[in-house]
């Protein structure tokens, strides 16, 4: 295979940061605007579908691999955090298939919880798009 040019390395970590800000950004959304369905939804995981439970575990991990063989940098924060949104995903989704019945354990969460959690989404989500389209912003003029 051959070696990426330097702009091809820094035009895969904006793309990825491009897609997985806006979606990070939509999930905290969600996780505020929409609490209470997001505390039953992680409360009641012992009662989901096992295949469906399957399909988001094929699902997580498929995606994370895409992005983990197209970017697997730690070079600077940015990279990092782009590279730890593929590690997520793989680690999600070979654990969703590989043991579900632990991943699928309800965690004892209150409203807090979900508050935390949408916090934790939008930084990640706003720091990602922010520099993903910042980056890409300057390299385009």
């Amino acid at each position: 295979m051959p070696l990426e040019t330097k702009a091809a390395q820094v035009y895969m970590t904006e793309t990825i940061a491009q897609i997985a800000g806006p979606y990070l950004i939509l999930t905290g959304i969600g996780f505020l605007l929409s609490s209470d369905f997001y505390l039953k939804m992680i409360l009641d995981q012992t009662k989901t579908d096992r295949v469906t439970v399957n399909l988001s575990g094929a699902t997580h991990f498929i995606v994370g691999m895409v992005a983990l063989v197209h970017h697997f940098r730690w070079s600077s924060a940015f990279e990092s955090a782009v590279t730890m949104v593929g590690v997520a995903a793989v680690l999600k989704g070979a654990g969703l298939i590989a043991i579900p019945e632990a991943m699928m354990k309800s965690p004892s969460m209150k409203k807090s919880g979900v508050a935390l959690s949408a916090a934790g989404f939008l930084a990640a989500g706003i720091y990602l798009s922010v520099m993903g389209f910042r980056l890409y912003a300057v390299s385009v003029h």
